[in-house]
């Protein structure tokens, strides 16, 4: 990739930004590999403590959003049938979808970065 087309694909990252934290938790959820719905609803859950609770609406109206948008793939790779159910649909982060969640990430850990600067926030004890 030239240098002009990597700045294209990061410009068309970008124009993603702000995500949704729906959006975000399923990204992070399958940035370690392909995943099917429930199972990302119960990745989500539990990566988050509980905190993060998607159901079945809104995480099916994101994936079907982020599939439109060329962030996630349907995968076509199946386990095996005797230890799957045939109608699970799994899916997987696109080359995009990663530069999303990349410049997503950056984007949070820079405003935790400021907002841990102001004396506000300094005031209060972590525990």
């Amino acid at each position: 990739m030239t240098l002009c087309q990597a700045k294209i694909a990061e410009r068309r990252a970008e124009a993603f930004l702000p995500l949704t934290s729906s959006v975000f938790h399923i990204l992070v959820a399958l940035a370690d590999g392909e995943m099917h719905g429930y199972a990302i609803m119960r990745g989500v859950g539990e990566r988050s403590g509980g905190a993060v609770r998607l159901g079945p609406g809104t995480l099916y109206g994101a994936i079907s959003r982020m599939l439109k948008d060329g962030l996630i793939e349907e995968s076509e790779e199946r386990p095996d049938p005797e230890m799957d159910d045939t109608r699970r649909r799994y899916y997987r982060l696109t080359h995009l979808g990663g530069s999303v969640l990349a410049l997503e990430t950056k984007r949070l850990g820079d405003l935790v970065r400021f907002a841990k600067s102001t004396r506000a926030v300094r005031k209060i004890r972590y525990v």
